[in-house]
């Protein structure tokens, strides 16, 4: 067996066992080129659940996992963040699923946030797409490893040098493989592990058994020639020995800096490849990384407890209206029953029934430790970029809240229910589902997001949890920016344009704008009132 290679990404102490054992990391891609059958498979491998549910499964039982709301299970996308921890051999993995599609990528970058590394799915036919290329720079950013994951080898594919060159090419990444395919489409046979020198096959009768792994010994081993024909053997030397001289050897350290990406070639739907992926994200992926927070970085590896809030989602369960907050413990060791600060309210909170995920599924959760992801079930007390810790007073850096692409107004079916309109927004808000803003001038609400897909799955939420049908109608305003600047300047300049103030769900005041020529007017004649485009969720 080999040595675990140690995965620091600095020269600090080592970490407990428990801590170092653990890996937390997304799974990020470009919509429908396999991550959630991924997610599905990472849970079948490590012994989570006993058969994976398909994406396109027309029966309950072979749902997915990883989508719990019924738009998910209907529609057979991820448009939430969901958490998974489970064990895979020595290590604790703690996954994080993130919507794929584009109008749901402000909830994938605050999950971004909380994990030390991300797994980036591209399609073999498809290359690297629009949001793979958006959700990289995010990860870039972040300065987050990535390892990769060629999915759909099974079906017609590109030219696996043509897209490895398109990896280096678009993202500005060092690519090495870690396996290399044999064949592809109706042809792919397996692949040949560089890492391990073994021939991985595939099984296609049993898209949930493991497939066989053979030792050999290199690509001359005539064993080799009894499960590969002539033609395919003879591609496969040839590939490899220029993927050899060409390519640069793997780098652990260069891994964990984020210059290089490794990269597994497989069919998730067939189970094949995922094995090794897994490994490779324990051997080669980070342990638990350093929090940025102020006054000062938190170690994973100090003895009292912090952790920060990343999402929350209410009626995850719809028959409990419960609210989870989602926590990334940043250090120490965590025990049900303890008490916390939190930090924003400077009030003490008895943690007394936190969970660990499984998607929907949940079990309480008697410890964690830094790396972890837990919920805590509350009743509003948190909010997105909140601090818990054993009583220092820190607040977790670097959870963005972003502008609103499109902007409509919202109205209750029943004008008599508009108080719980007002209810189910705000709850939206909080979750960071949508912004929400109430205009200064006149009534109403006007809701705010990145994609239009999320209007319909707000309306549908409604309805569902509430009981409560709106409809969204076009909004005169077309664009927000929050306001930033000397109070009383500030101020004085909502008074004087009411028509076009809002405040968020935080109470923050938001500039409403009709076309860009009213910012470029602000920015021209109000030099003293910044419109920013974001905002920092650190309270």
């Amino acid at each position: 067996m080999r040595i675990l290679y140690s995965a620091r990404m600095d020269n600090r102490p080592a970490l407990p066992p428990e801590i170092a054992r653990r890996r937390t990391f997304a799974i990020i891609s470009h919509p429908d080129a396999g991550k959630t059958t991924l997610t599905e498979k990472f849970l079948l491998f490590g012994g989570a659940i006993q058969m994976a549910g398909q994406v396109r499964a027309k029966v309950e039982a072979r749902r997915t996992r990883s989508d719990f709301m019924q738009m998910e299970k209907d529609r057979g996308i991820s448009v939430s963040a969901s958490a998974m921890s489970f064990d895979f051999k020595n290590f604790r993995f703690n996954l994080v699923d993130t919507p794929g599609h584009s109008d749901f990528s402000e909830d994938t970058y605050r999950t971004l946030t909380a994990v030390d590394a991300a797994v980036m799915v591209i399609d073999g036919a498809k290359g690297v797409e629009s949001q793979t290329r958006k959700l990289f720079e995010v990860c870039r950013l972040r300065d987050l490893p990535i390892l990769t994951f060629c999915n759909k080898m099974d079906r017609e594919s590109r030219d696996t040098f043509e897209i490895i060159d398109e990896i280096q090419e678009n993202l500005a990444i060092d690519v090495t493989p870690a396996s290399w395919p044999i064949g592809v489409g109706r042809e792919f046979l397996g692949c040949y592990d560089l890492l391990r020198d073994r021939l991985e096959l595939i099984d296609r009768a049993d898209r949930n058994r493991v497939a066989e792994s053979i030792a050999i010994d290199g690509l001359d081993d005539p064993k080799i020639a009894e499960h590969v024909p002539p033609h395919l053997l003879e591609k496969l030397r040839e590939e490899v020995e220029m993927a050899r001289e060409l390519l640069p050897a793997l780098d652990p350290q260069a891994v964990l800096e984020g210059h290089m990406t490794p990269i597994w070639f497989g069919s998730a739907i067939n189970s094949f490849g995922v094995r090794e992926l897994m490994e490779g994200i324990g051997t080669y992926g980070p342990e638990p990384q350093v929090q940025k927070a102020q006054p000062r970085e938190i170690a994973p590896e100090e003895g009292k407890v912090a952790g920060f809030v990343f999402k929350v989602q209410a009626n995850m369960d719809p028959k409990h209206r419960d609210r989870v907050a989602f926590v990334r413990m940043a250090s120490g060791h965590f025990e049900r029953g303890m008490k916390l600060t939190h930090v924003r309210t400077k009030k003490t909170m008895a943690i007394s029934n936190p969970v660990l995920f499984l998607a929907s599924d949940r079990e309480l959760a008697d410890e964690a430790w830094a790396g972890d992801i837990i919920g805590i079930p509350n009743h509003g007390q948190l909010r997105i970029g909140d601090t818990l810790t054993e009583g220092e007073l820190l607040r977790v850096a670097g959870i963005p809240s972003f502008a609103p692409e499109l902007l409509q107004t919202c109205r209750a079916g029943d004008p008599m229910k508009a108080k719980h309109l007002d209810k189910a927004l705000s709850q939206f808000a909080e979750e960071g589902a949508a912004k929400v803003f109430k205009p200064t001038f006149g009534s109403g609400f006007i809701v705010g997001v990145v994609g239009a897909l999320q209007f319909e799955v707000l309306a549908s939420r409604i309805e569902m949890e509430y009981g409560l049908p709106v409809r969204f109608e076009p909004s005169q305003f077309t664009s927000a920016r929050w306001m930033a600047g000397d109070k009383a300047a500030v101020d004085a300049f909502a008074a004087k344009n009411k028509q076009h103030v809002a405040t968020d769900n935080d109470g923050d005041l938001v500039y409403l704008t009709r076309m860009q020529w009213d910012i470029d007017r602000v920015e021209r004649d109000h030099p003293e009132i910044r419109l920013t485009a974001t905002k920092e969720m650190m309270v």
